[in-house]
């Protein structure tokens, strides 16, 4: 028996990760948590065979030979699921990373992004764009596939779409510089279908577009210009379905919002502010808010004078507010944190804040397992703790229900049968 412990003072060992073993493996804990129903089975088993999950429950079969696992007071719960990452971004200036940095020097910070995020529990993400690198993400993607790279499982969108003079457009520099943009640029449906095309050749999963922006707040009002109509994202939603794939949005108000609604994305990205109608449609389509918390906070909390902070926490105040009435209208939730920008393995700060605003803890965990799980299209495949899912397994100290911050302590990363990261008490 092999003895793990969730003590904040345990070393970690995360180099090298242990191959998928092809005899059983059981990992035994104080606790499971079956996310979707919210029963806590104590004690809690898995037992792992290969890639996959054989057995689930309090006590499950150990076969002889099988190696077992033993993670004390914790508590085994799915992977976590982040649905709005940007791997190729890190904290500083977001406007000169493209401009300072070559695609290869990102697509190694990325690498190393992806690890990080693993490290915290993050099995599966959706990468939202590489803001200026082009289809690195595909590279990416497909080396954690092949297993030359450690990281989480990803969906990726290449480049995101923008309009000239739109979001994430290259603002403040000289003219004759002609300094490119942080995203691809599609002016009206026909550029649109043509660049959905270019993305979806080279890799992409689904496509990103920029809705919405730039936003502002006065005297408690909020707005934003849409980027796209309403036609216009039908025809993009229409293009990315004939190859199976879908569309997602930034989005933070109306009209855009209700645009993106109407016009059946996957999910509305930021949603700071939406109509009744948006919300209502959302609901019936099952389209997905993905509200992105961490981002403002850190923002907020690293603003460049106090009233840039003064500004964001509004943003997020009314944020916060907003969040309340969705899930009081039942919009579906997924867990984004727009990790990037802040630390790389550190945005399960995400749960603490929907729990903060309004989740419960039981909600806000399931919006990154089970309903990431929907919306990266695997609910089949990961998300919850069933046999024949993939052994994408995390524990945590003590329990999350109690205290959902146990999800910022991750001890135990197990991915596809293989595990990256433990934290050593003794054998």
């Amino acid at each position: 028996m092999v003895m793990f412990s969730c003590a904040p003072a345990a070393a970690q060992s995360t180099a090298p990760p242990s191959a998928p073993s092809a005899h059983a493996i059981v990992l035994h804990a104080a606790r499971l948590l079956d996310v979707e129903s919210g029963h806590l089975a104590t004690p809690g088993e898995i037992l792992v065979y290969g890639q996959a999950i054989a057995e689930v429950g309090a006590k499950v079969t150990r076969p002889s030979g099988a190696e077992i696992i033993e993670l004390g007071n914790a508590t085994l719960l799915p992977g976590l699921i982040d649905s709005h990452v940007h791997l190729f971004l890190h904290p500083g200036p977001q406007h000169l990373q493209t401009v300072q940095e070559s695609v290869p020097q990102r697509t190694i910070m990325a690498t190393l992004a992806a690890r990080d995020d693993l490290l915290a529990g993050f099995t599966a993400e959706r990468d939202m764009g590489t803001e200026g690198a082009g289809s690195a993400d595909t590279a990416i993607r497909n080396a954690i596939n092949q297993g030359q790279i450690p990281g989480p499982r990803l969906r990726i969108s290449g480049n995101a779409i923008s309009i000239l003079g739109g979001h994430e457009d290259a603002f403040g520099f000289n003219p004759e510089q002609h300094v490119l943009p942080n995203a691809a640029y599609a002016n009206g449906t026909a550029e649109l279908v043509t660049v959905i095309r270019e993305q979806i050749k080279e890799g992409a999963d689904f496509i990103k577009i920029y809705e919405t922006g730039a936003d502002s707040l006065a005297n408690g009002r909020f707005s934003t210009p849409f980027q796209y109509t309403e036609d216009e994202l039908v025809n993009a939603v229409r293009e990315a379905a004939r190859t199976g794939q879908r569309v997602a949005v930034h989005a933070t108000g109306e009209p855009g919002t209700l645009y993106a609604a109407r016009a059946g994305v996957e999910s509305i990205d930021h949603a700071y502010q939406l109509s009744d109608e948006t919300m209502r449609i959302m609901r019936e389509k099952q389209i997905f808010a993905v509200p992105t918390f961490t981002i403002g906070e850190y923002f907020a909390d690293h603003a460049a004078t106090p009233e840039a902070a003064k500004r964001v926490r509004q943003s997020l105040d009314l944020h916060a507010s907003e969040f309340r009435r969705q899930l009081a209208a039942g919009v579906p939730i997924a867990m984004g944190s727009d990790v990037g920008p802040f630390p790389h393995g550190t945005q399960a700060r995400e749960f603490v804040l929907m729990v903060k605003f309004g989740m419960s803890p039981l909600a806000a965990t399931q919006a990154g397992t089970v309903n990431g799980a929907k919306l990266l299209g695997w609910q089949d495949k990961i998300g919850v703790l069933k046999p024949g899912y993939a052994a994408d397994i995390v524990a945590v100290p003590g329990n999350p229900l109690d205290d959902i911050a146990a999800l910022e302590k991750v001890c135990f990363v197990m991915k596809d049968g293989t595990i990256y990261r433990m934290d050593v008490r003794g054998r």
